[in-house]
């Protein structure tokens, strides 16, 4: 089978090596943040099938039959990307997944499980550190700076984003790359803070890059 090129996805297919029962393992990784959501089996028939559509077809081992992704629950995947690894034996899709939910159980990622605990699987920096201040928000304690900026609302958080890009301004007029590293991070960090109070969710911040991209 040759190389294949739909909806921007350009593969080639005789190159994919898959085991002894016709699959290759297939990791899906959110376009966004880098949430690794879920993986799956495909085939060549799936794999064929998930580049001429733009969205994700599996093979069911359980079933042994092809598998649309979202089908049935509506959560498709809109493929963005796809690579495979340097033996060839493992594919990488980036995808936009419809309804932020992976997992069968309702979870939005399958990896959500940490000895037995639930919990949010790991993604970009920004991202993580925006989770906390979320928690920050909903889990409020007296002596957290987070907590103090929120209570503090815009006339606190705006004067803090202020200070900030004043001290990003002059590192970078000092050309101290320590120092704008360090700086920028504290404007990071109270941006997001500045977000989490509005309630702007920082995927949100992404999609807007990402359309500019």
């Amino acid at each position: 089978m040759s190389s294949s090129k739909t909806n921007n996805l350009a593969i080639p297919l005789e190159k994919i090596r898959y085991n002894e029962q016709g699959l290759v393992p297939a990791i899906a990784q959110d376009y966004l943040d880098g949430t690794v959501l879920m993986m799956a089996w495909m085939n060549q028939a799936s794999l064929q099938k998930t580049i001429e559509t733009g969205e994700t077809w599996y093979w069911s081992r359980s079933r042994q039959e092809l598998w649309h992704k979202g089908a049935t629950s509506g959560h498709i995947q809109k493929v963005r990307s796809l690579r495979y690894d340097c033996d060839s034996d493992a594919l990488l899709i980036t995808i936009e997944q419809i309804g932020d939910i992976a997992c069968h159980t309702g979870e939005r990622s399958c990896f959500h499980q940490i000895n037995s605990s639930k919990k949010a699987p790991p993604a970009d920096t920004l991202s993580e550190v925006y989770r906390v201040i979320r928690d920050r928000q909903e889990n409020p304690y007296e002596t957290s700076y987070t907590c103090q900026l929120l209570a503090g609302g815009d006339n606190k958080i705006l004067k803090k984003i202020g200070e900030e890009s004043a001290e990003v301004v002059m590192a970078c007029k000092d050309d101290d790359g320590n120092a704008i590293a360090s700086e920028v991070a504290d404007l990071f960090y109270h941006t997001l803070v500045a977000l989490a109070h509005h309630n702007v969710d920082i995927r949100d911040v992404y999609r807007h890059l990402q359309s500019r991209r």
